[in-house]
């Protein structure tokens, strides 16, 4: 039997009596419907050719499978469904072996576990993301997963989306071998010969019970997931895996199948989906920014970190995370040894949970240095700037590097706040100059805001977004203001927090309020993790220019002017006592915005129900978006939400809070919007871009597809 005809993304040919089913859909061979149409036909002409003796599924290009084909994403179903060509697999009484290198994900690993061996290269990385999407599973994954590898590592796989590479995946038996070399065709082919060798035993993982047989140890680990799940407030899919995973013990095969099939149905029905896609969609479509269109990043192998404080240590962890050399700067010997044991701190920590050998850290740190005199840094390709955040600090460090570092080199600095083209002005390299704006703990948090001041070079952005890539990242361009996306936004929505809270409410019900919305933390307790004395020095910065016809509340300024600024002092927001990581409503706290209210002019507290916390905060958060937006800070509304969602903990399963907006319905943001005006009209101006947007009938993903404001 020869190739099929060229026109199909699934090409068949024997060789030796062994079919060999190769899938080319460029770029990582996606399960198309004509994949899916392939893989059938391919199948089903290996079964009925009495010159097969067995079947081998492999990727052509860098990939297995890496999935579902995006392009179908909210289109009708067509046929054939993945269920159907994976029951169709493992159905076939010829053995198949699937040869995995690359990715393996989603329904491109269902297809792998749906064959009856599994041979990987050392490339191969397995996974079942769904629960990233809003989805589970759908194509027999929640019941073979669970009889190949038992339900607790099922369960972690599904639950968490990660990734597992081959040693791993040996390791936990999802695979049988780990193939000596990358050439996933000839590895395939091998196996084969030793499965056909070993008698040819068509081993279906339908039939497989080894692995579930202790009935009590599988239970427990379904009690322990479902528990955990029921933590993470608000998330739909998790619980329906659980559930699946539940009928894999319970049901058998085919009836665990049809559970898995309506189950999967009410997530693809769930409302949460339409923000999961919308949030997968945005993290690629932050990366297309003009300068990466139009200009390649320049080179980065060695870079400096200038402050080896909090986050000065995370930037230069994040930066060895990647393979880079890194040269941390401080001001003396002192401060400096204190910066290196921050970095050392961090991995000694991977070391004592298992996740780094002591060798491993070794090898790291041949790879960092530090020093005290900036001509250190004379060779470095990019430097971070990560001091203390006032004006006349920054210029100090940035006519240091101006002096010493070679022409070409990025200058960035991490500021929160300060005016980036301020910085630029006051050296003789302008065009070098850009802000890489860090969130803490840098080498955790995935955001990274790319601001671009007025003067610099496309090249310059374009190699911002290269080092996004390199730490693994999701970056936003911003342009400058003050705060530029997040913390301009965060500053207005953490106002309308206020504003509410001096009104009536309690500081415990807005953070409340927040958490059962979905927001891992709400803005009190965050300003207590991130230190109330952060916020009070950015008060006091903009005291000179605010605005005297806004209202100002007091009550923060009063509990920094006492020394609570959170948890670092045992107290702020909440009290921790004996260095309690979670904190406990403070009755003095409570009195104190008492008193402020009174000097307010606030005799007869309101009270708020959390629908009315939740529409004011809600709201205070899409306005600023929508200036932002309306001003070019950001570049599409799917930038706020991306910044939102991966720096500020609002809940990804919600898309953001643009796409929320969108949800709701922007006539009833603008209308609330409109009605709270009635107290407050200069807090509460309705952003043009939304008034726009209303009158003509459209929602904030319009601007995301292309057309202007």
């Amino acid at each position: 039997m020869s190739t099929e005809t060229t026109s199909s993304p699934v090409g068949l040919k024997v060789q030796d009596h062994i079919a060999v089913v190769t899938i080319d859909n460029p770029p990582v061979n996606a399960l198309g419907v004509a994949v899916r149409r392939g893989l059938e036909q391919a199948i089903a002409l290996a079964q009925a050719d009495e010159a097969v003796h067995a079947v081998l599924i492999v990727g052509k290009g860098r990939a297995f499978i890496a999935g579902a084909d995006i392009r179908e994403f909210g289109l009708p179903p067509q046929s054939p469904s993945l269920p159907e060509v994976c029951q169709q697999i493992e159905a076939c009484d010829k053995p198949v072996v699937a040869a995995i290198h690359g990715p393996a994900l989603g329904g491109g690993l269902e297809v792998a576990m749906s064959a009856h061996y599994r041979v990987a290269t050392a490339s191969a990385k397995l996974g079942l993301p769904e629960v990233q999407l809003g989805l589970l599973p759908g194509a027999g994954g929640t019941q073979r997963a669970p009889r190949l590898i038992g339900a607790q590592a099922a369960l972690d796989l599904m639950l968490s989306g990660r990734h597992v590479g081959a040693q791993e995946a040996l390791r936990m038996g999802l695979i049988d071998h780990v193939a000596t070399s990358d050439d996933a065709l000839a590895e395939g082919l091998a196996y084969v010969r030793h499965v056909l060798s070993e008698g040819g035993v068509v081993r279906r993982t339908r039939d497989q019970t080894s692995a579930m047989a202790n009935r009590e140890a599988q239970q427990g680990a379904i009690n322990t997931a479902r528990a955990e799940v029921q933590k993470k407030r608000g998330l739909f899919s998790p619980a329906k895996i659980v559930d699946c995973v539940q009928a894999a013990l319970d049901q058998a095969f085919d009836e665990g199948l049809h559970t898995e099939r309506t189950l999967f149905e009410q997530c693809l029905a769930s409302p949460q989906r339409a923000g999961l896609i919308h949030a997968f969609f945005a993290e690629r479509e932050v990366l297309k920014a003009p300068e990466t269109k139009s200009a390649k990043p320049r080179p980065i192998e060695e870079v400096g970190v200038v402050g080896g404080g909090t986050m000065g240590a995370g930037i230069a962890v994040a930066m060895l995370d990647a393979g880079l050399r890194v040269t941390m700067v401080e001001r003396d010997g002192k401060a400096l040894a204190l910066g290196i044991g921050r970095v050392e701190k961090v991995y000694n920590g991977l070391i004592a949970k298992g996740r780094m050998g002591a060798q491993d850290k070794a090898l790291v740190m041949e790879r960092f240095t530090g020093a005290t005199d900036y001509r250190a840094l004379a060779q470095a390709d990019l430097v971070v700037e990560a001091v203390f955040e006032d004006m006349g600090v920054k210029h100090a460090v940035f006519t240091e590097l101006d002096k010493v570092c070679k022409p070409g080199a990025v200058l960035a600095t991490n500021t929160s706040y300060l005016d980036i083209n301020e910085v630029a002005q006051a050296i003789f390299r302008p065009q070098d100059v850009i802000g890489l704006h860090f969130f803490s703990p840098a080498n955790i948090m995935k955001l990274l805001e790319i601001v671009v001041p007025a003067k610099v070079s496309a090249d310059v952005v374009a190699t911002g977004f290269e080092l996004a890539r390199l730490l693994k990242k999701v970056p936003v361009r911003a342009g400058v203001c003050d705060g530029f996306i997040g913390n301009r936004i965060l500053a207005v929505y953490r106002t309308a927090a206020d504003y509410m809270m001096e009104d009536g409410a309690s500081p415990y019900e807005i953070d409340r309020m927040a958490r059962e919305f979905g927001f891992p933390m709400g803005p009190y307790e965050v300003s207590d993790l991130a230190g109330g004395d952060i916020g009070w020095a950015t008060r006091k910065r903009r005291a000179a220019t605010r605005d005297l016809r806004a209202r100002y509340v007091h009550i923060s300024d009063k509990l920094c002017e006492h020394g609570w600024f959170g948890q670092k002092t045992g107290r702020g927001w909440y009290l921790y006592p004996d260095g309690a990581r979670t904190g406990q409503p403070d009755p003095e706290v409570e009195a104190i915005i008492s008193e402020e209210r009174i000097k307010a002019g606030i005799n007869a507290p309101k009270s708020f129900t959390r629908e009315e916390l939740q529409r004011r905060y809600l709201a205070a958060m899409v306005n600023e978006g929508a200036k932002v937006v309306e001003e070019g800070i950001a570049l599409r509304p799917l930038d706020v939400d991306v910044t939102l969602v991966h720096g500020y903990g609002f809940p990804r399963w919600r898309g953001g809070p643009m796409k929320w907006a969108d949800m709701v319905g922007l006539p009833q943001i603008l209308a609330d919007i409109q009605s709270f005006a009635k107290e407050d009209p200069l807090f509460w101006q309705p952003a043009a871009l939304l008034v726009k947007l209303v009158d003509e009938g459209r929602d904030f993903d319009s601007l995301n597809k292309g057309s202007q404001p």
